[in-house]
């Protein structure tokens, strides 16, 4: 028969493990945040730039476009103003809708690192499991 030593841990050593795995969760969850704040501003800037770029080659091209319906329609036998009044109308009212989906987009809560902090809520339900504390 061969003596099977039991090895029990003590209380402080326990808990040394215990603070030793949060930090290093901890660390790695740090990374993780940093990284996906990283992506999310890289999204957002590169987003930005695309609009800018495409904001410059479309306002001439609108005002082209635009002028060329208030001449259609004074060639169609409404007076200039009117033209003018109803190409404007339109266009301002398409630009406000576009404007407002954009701005929408750019909102905090779409930015924000959420694969993060579902980890962490994830991570932190963990630790008070194995800590032995009720939620």
């Amino acid at each position: 028969m061969t003596a099977v030593h039991e090895h029990r841990r003590t209380i402080p050593d326990v808990v040394s493990d215990v603070f030793t795995h949060l930090t290093t969760l901890f660390r790695k969850e740090m990374q993780l945040a940093r990284t996906e704040v990283s992506e999310k501003f890289g999204q957002a800037l590169s987003g930005m730039v695309m609009l800018v770029i495409g904001a410059v080659l479309l306002i001439p091209a609108l005002v082209i476009l635009l002028m060329a319906g208030v001449t259609a329609l004074t060639e169609a036998g409404l007076e200039s103003y009117w033209a003018s009044l109803i190409v404007g109308g339109i266009a301002l009212l398409i630009g406000a809708i576009l404007a407002l989906v954009g701005l929408s987009r750019l909102k905090a809560e779409n930015l924000a690192p959420s694969r993060t902090i579902d980890q962490l809520q994830r991570d932190a339900a963990i630790a008070k499991n194995q800590i032995g504390v009720s939620p």
